[in-house]
């Protein structure tokens, strides 16, 4: 889709196009969040106010959140508060295993806040969640959700040698605009991230996702997808960035559905194996089905 014959849908009110209009059901998700509540748990769906909460906590899914919900960070697209987080719960990986296996999920997420303080950055809680679900629901398969951990090869190795089925790390956006929206993250560290899990384990899927609407350009985007592809990246999400807040990064436009379709085939093209690509796509929604897309 050429520059030129895009329909650009820039911000003029406060209000979202017609295709951004999925209601949130609170009756929907108190049943999962008062399970979660029982095995005292965090999950990214809450504290990043994901718009597809209620969709997702209808079919009891959700994604956890380990290691507390202060982030080291400060970027200005995300709603997890930054600041000065409290120590590692050392039972947190056996309640998720626990909850899970209450969800009967047979795909689940894990995600964490960044957590610079600490000296493999969390990648031991990531390997010992991972091995408390596998025990105790060996039938489920398994997504974690990294940070950078500073490009620590042996932070990223403990996390592959726990033999995920999936690892993604998100570049979020393209790298023009890391300085105005992840000013602590690195574009070319991030990729590094994924092109050495990539040569850790090559057996494991590697996926990262993108946010779209952030001021960049077609092109930009492209590249991306080619450096993506280029490092052996496997699966992509690409979906709608929606401020969390009036304090959050603002956003620039908004894709129409028809180009979000139109990147999905690009990214396919460059040589990613599976892509998600659409105006509510997160990097864990109906995470399931880029598996099952394989085994088909």
């Amino acid at each position: 889709m050429p520059e030129a014959q895009r329909r650009k849908v820039h911000i003029q009110s406060a209000r979202k196009p017609a295709w951004l209009n999925k209601k949130i059901s609170l009756s929907d998700c108190q049943p999962v969040k008062e399970l979660l509540r029982d095995f005292g748990l965090q999950t990214v769906c809450q504290q990043a106010a994901c718009p597809n909460i209620g969709e997702c906590f209808r079919h009891r899914q959700a994604t956890f959140l380990i290691l507390g919900t202060i982030c080291t960070r400060n970027c200005r697209f995300c709603a997890v508060r930054p600041g000065t987080p409290g120590p590692v719960d050392p039972q947190e990986p056996d309640r998720v295993a626990g909850a899970v296996q209450r969800l009967g999920l047979r795909h689940v997420v894990v995600t964490s806040v960044t957590r610079d303080d600490l000296a493999d950055g969390g990648a031991g809680m990531f390997a010992g969640t991972i091995d408390c679900i596998r025990q105790r629901n060996p039938a489920t398969t398994i997504e974690v959700l990294i940070p950078d951990f500073q490009l620590d090869r042996e932070a990223l190795r403990r996390v592959t040698a726990a033999r995920p089925d999936i690892i993604a790390h998100n570049l979020e956006t393209v790298p023009r605009l890391y300085p105005l929206v992840r000013s602590q993250a690195d574009y070319r560290r991030s990729l590094e991230v994924l092109a050495l899990l990539k040569t850790l384990a090559p057996a494991i899927a590697v996926k990262s996702g993108l946010m779209l609407g952030l001021g960049e350009t077609q092109e930009e985007v492209l590249t991306v997808f080619q450096d993506l592809a280029r490092i052996g990246c496997d699966f992509l999400s690409v979906g709608q960035y929606l401020a969390p807040g009036k304090e959050h990064f603002p956003v620039q436009e908004y894709i129409l559905p028809e180009q979000f379709e139109w990147y999905g085939r690009k990214a396919l093209q460059a040589g990613l194996r599976r892509v998600a690509s659409g105006p509510y796509v997160r990097s864990s929604y109906l995470a399931h089905r880029y598996l099952e897309a394989e085994a088909v």
